[in-house]
């Protein structure tokens, strides 16, 4: 026991001067008015900082932005990877190389991903825009209305394969009897996908929307590298908020109370899904 302990100090060391003294510090800010070009002394606000966020207009219309973001490419990520992994399931030829193939997007950074497909849709120069011109088509993948559905796009292009991994890895671990018993019995296909695979595989589909989701709250790189929040405020993230009013207006310390407030909405999800999680398995 002693020897574990030893093992995971340096763990926890590390831990702790990477994730949790900014953690604290930026916490810390969130009660201050601290700003970047600040010349005197910092002072402590209380929940003033919080207060001002809340009533914010702003945020709130951001937090609307991210959520429907979120709704949207978690969405399509789990309709999508589902029929993939379903498909690569029932594979027999060169199964390794097209999985190796299809989880080559996850290994890109998110910032050269938005980056290309900035290039790809641009109206002007893009690449797809000008062969949908050659086909008589005009299409602003960028433009009102759309911009926030092309980020979503983008997103499931780069983590469909995370998807497909977690669900083929939760298909391949279903018990094969309870199946070739439906068939036995004459049960379809959709049958047994709906009354047998789907159900058995409901934890899995849980933990990866919850991580697809919690990770798709963070998205900042695709809106940095595309719209820049744009066109108007249509694709203002709460993350990308975040960074306006801490980088480009100095206010860290509302940048600081837009995170953590952030930060408890994320965690009242995350109990709120794990106890409901836990009651069904208890059923």
């Amino acid at each position: 026991m002693k020897y574990e302990h030893k093992l995971l100090t340096p763990l926890l060391a590390v831990f702790a001067v990477a994730v949790g003294f900014p953690l604290l510090y930026s916490f810390w800010l969130g009660f201050t008015d601290y700003k970047l070009v600040n010349s005197g002394a910092t002072k402590f606000v209380g929940l003033q900082n919080y207060i001002s966020v809340l009533s914010d207009g702003a945020y709130w219309s951001s937090f609307a932005t991210t959520t429907a973001y979120v709704l949207l490419s978690v969405s399509l990520e789990l309709i999508i990877g589902l029929s993939i992994a379903l498909a690569l399931q029932k594979q027999k030829w060169v199964k390794d190389l097209t999985r190796s193939v299809l989880l080559a997007p996850m290994f890109i950074t998110p910032i050269a991903v938005g980056l290309m497909f900035r290039f790809f849709l641009n109206d002007q120069l893009g690449a797809i825009p000008n062969f949908l011109k050659q086909l008589g088509l005009s299409y602003d993948f960028f433009g009102p209305g759309r911009a926030l559905i092309s980020l979503a796009f983008i997103d499931v292009w780069q983590w469909t394969p995370f998807m497909i991994l977690l669900l083929l890895a939760g298909l391949e671990s279903i018990p094969k009897q309870p199946l070739e018993a439906a068939r036995v019995d004459g049960a379809n296909s959709w049958y047994s996908f709906r009354r047998i695979t789907l159900p058995m595989l409901s934890p899995v589909l849980v933990v990866a929307i919850l991580l697809r989701g919690l990770d798709a709250l963070k998205v900042f790189e695709y809106v940095f590298a595309t719209t820049r929040g744009g066109p108007g405020t249509e694709t203002k993230t709460i993350q990308f908020l975040a960074y306006q009013t801490g980088i480009t207006y100095f206010r860290l310390s509302e940048a600081s109370a837009m995170a953590f407030i952030l930060l408890v909405v994320v965690l009242a999800i995350i109990v709120i899904l794990f106890r409901n999680l836990e009651k069904a398995s208890t059923r």
